[in-house]
């Protein structure tokens, strides 16, 4: 095990180098725990095609699921960074086809909420809304809008979130995303908080980035969701 200025470390588990923050409480909120794996002794078959392991037919466990199963069915290696490993780690089929969708918000739509959107934001307690950029931190616990003051809402505590449209299209088209609401919950209060989220035009003039916000922070959320839900 070795330590990095960043908080973080590289530790060595039966799966895999993983790079892990060094204080637990830092964890990304769409992170997930490793699973343990089904003991070699409760799994004489292949969990998927039924083979019997012998010295030819070897065992595989999968890093996401734990399962047992021969090499045909759990051969290839798929990253897995909800796991926070270095490398791409063998996984089952079914397994694999969830974490190559999953890279689709790692590789596009993280980067969308970590670069921010403009939106007009206004508080339940009050009517007054405000033009403010809204990001999430770079360590995925945060939320931060950044207008005339500064605000953080800690991810971990949105508990519900709510897409606002215009409608149906004529034609009978897809609706547009217009805005979002946002139950959290905050230190020494027990009620819940609402933030309401209203897309809007950047400095630029460009609404585009705004409602690809949106799309990309009810994924995060639903992500979330899974995680606490392991």
């Amino acid at each position: 095990m070795s330590s990095l200025r960043d908080g973080k470390k590289l530790v060595r588990s039966p799966s895999g180098l993983r790079m892990v923050p060094e204080n637990e409480a830092f964890y990304s909120p769409f992170s997930l725990d490793e699973p343990q794996w089904v003991p070699d002794k409760e799994c004489p078959r292949c969990m998927q095609c039924d083979a019997k392991f012998d010295f030819i037919i070897r065992k595989h466990h999968c890093r996401r699921c734990g399962r047992c199963f021969c090499d045909k069915c759990c051969s290839k290696k798929v990253l897995l960074p909800r796991m926070c490993f270095v490398d791409p780690v063998r996984q089952c089929a079914e397994c694999g086809l969830i974490s190559q969708k999953e890279m689709e918000f790692y590789d596009k739509q993280l980067k969308v909420l970590m670069n921010g959107a403009t939106f007009l934001v206004s508080w339940e307690s009050s009517e007054k809304s405000e033009k403010t950029v809204c990001r999430l931190s770079n360590n995925h616990r945060s939320l931060f809008l950044d207008g005339e003051n500064h605000y953080e809402v800690e991810f971990s505590r949105i508990s519900s979130v709510q897409i606002l449209t215009d409608g149906f299209t004529p034609g009978g088209g897809n609706s547009r995303a217009t805005g979002m609401l946002i139950l959290y919950g905050t230190t020494g209060k027990e009620e819940q908080q609402q933030l309401k989220l209203t897309a809007t035009d950047d400095y630029n003039g460009n609404r585009k980035l705004s409602v690809t916000w949106l799309s990309a922070m009810h994924k995060a959320v639903k992500l979330m969701y899974e995680s606490r839900d392991q």
